[in-house]
């Protein structure tokens, strides 16, 4: 199938909470372990909050929190400093490492949506705030689960990452689309929905498989429906801050939300005309 300008041409997804590691655990128990190997514990709503920059510019994030940068003063008697950033990111790439098998097993409908979306002949991009090296563990064993991306952007591929647009510009160069708002990004986090905009992209936010819900499937599976419907009520009143264009639950749903966006581009006749 040729599609034209005004048609979608691709979909960019997040990794971590959005197409593997439902709840997003792996990265949360690094950042709070290394807190507390500097006698500065943090909780995981601290943890949690930064998601989705990249690794470095999360610590930084934390560090900067008034409570975490109180204590890290009393505790170390000055406030940290880029040596002691410099210090804890050495930290966090091994120890990340050494937990992201145990949490890299992909989301449930995430294959079936990707062949979905190359049913429909979308290229297929991805990015995160894992590092190469990171990647390097995690992309194999999601090409074992079937899932294996046109591209894959990492932190240092470009001079920042998210909210700035600059990832989904390379990988729109990467996979030779144009313009911008025939793309959509998909993202668990506030970060990744805001660099989407910035990028002039569709934006879809996940609101229960990925960082703001932080529980495991099964975990989220015995939420009872009360307190269910609070915490998704709670985390899409947060995402309504960046007005994402579409809020779904995990990356299964997304198929529904491109028939909706691609039938607007049919209907308005141009992407810029249909996303007003």
């Amino acid at each position: 199938m040729t599609l034209s300008a005004t048609r979608l041409q691709a979909v960019v997804f997040d990794w971590a909470g959005t197409t593997i590691d439902f709840g997003s655990l792996a990265p949360a128990g690094v950042f709070m372990e290394i807190f507390k190997q500097e006698g500065v514990e943090i909780t995981i709503a601290q943890a949690r909050e930064p998601m989705g920059r990249a690794k470095k510019e999360h610590l930084r994030a934390v560090l900067e929190m008034p409570d975490v940068k109180l204590r890290w003063a009393s505790t170390h008697g000055a406030e940290a400093t880029e040596a002691d950033i410099d210090r804890m990111y050495e930290k966090f790439l091994p120890m990340q490492r050494e937990v992201l098998a145990k949490h890299s097993k992909l989301i449930p409908g995430a294959v079936q949506t990707v062949d979905n979306c190359r049913s429909r002949g979308l290229k297929i991009g991805s990015s995160t705030g894992y590092t190469r090296e990171l990647m390097e563990v995690v992309s194999p064993l999601a090409k074992k689960q079937g899932y294996e991306p046109d591209c894959v952007l990492c932190s240092g591929d470009t001079p920042a990452g998210r909210p700035k647009p600059w990832m989904l510009f390379e990988a729109a160069k990467r996979m030779d689309v144009y313009p911008m708002d025939t793309i959509v990004k998909v993202d668990d986090t506030v970060v990744g929905i805001e660099a989407g905009h910035n990028a002039g992209c569709w934006t879809v936010a996940i609101t229960m498989s990925g960082n703001e819900l932080g529980l495991t499937q099964d975990e989220a599976a015995a939420l009872c429906a009360d307190e269910r419907a609070a915490r998704k009520t709670a985390i899409e009143q947060k995402f309504k801050s960046v007005a994402p264009h579409y809020m779904i639950e995990s990356v299964a749903d997304l198929p529904e939300i491109l028939d909706e966006i691609d039938g607007r581009l049919q209907a308005y006749g141009s992407p810029r005309q249909a996303r007003s």
